[in-house]
């Protein structure tokens, strides 16, 4: 019975990770990269494409957010700095996220939340 010292199996009472809830990113570049993983049209938003339908989309809103009024002068991540919003939320419908009637300047403060309070109790 000597032989087997140091050679036992490992224990099966290890912790099982959650099925009902993946595991929190431990940062923001692991949070973007589940995003992605999960939402395959998010990457729609890196396009030049998008650049150019966002910045035109501001201009036509004279930098303005249009559910406050404030003036879209800050820089990313200042409450100030402008968003393309989606008025009706596409959720990876292409016709509704590339369509300029659907979009609207936010500012980050409105966007994040606001407009996000109200989409997640489903009244946007």
């Amino acid at each position: 019975m000597g032989r087997l010292k140091g050679r036992a199996l490992p224990s099966r009472l290890t912790a099982v990770p959650s099925r009902l809830r993946p595991a929190a990113p431990s940062n923001e570049k692991e949070r973007l990269r589940q995003r992605d993983k999960s939402k395959p049209y998010s990457k729609w938003k890196k396009t030049a494409r998008w650049q150019k339908l966002r910045l035109a989309i501001l201009k036509r809103d004279s930098w303005t957010c249009q559910k406050t009024g404030v003036s879209l002068v800050g820089k990313y991540p200042a409450p100030t700095s402008p968003v393309a919003d989606h008025i009706i939320p596409h959720r990876g419908d292409p016709d509704l996220f590339w369509d300029p009637a659907n979009l609207q300047a936010v500012s980050k403060k409105y966007h994040d939340t606001t407009k996000q309070s109200l989409e997640a109790r489903g009244l946007a």
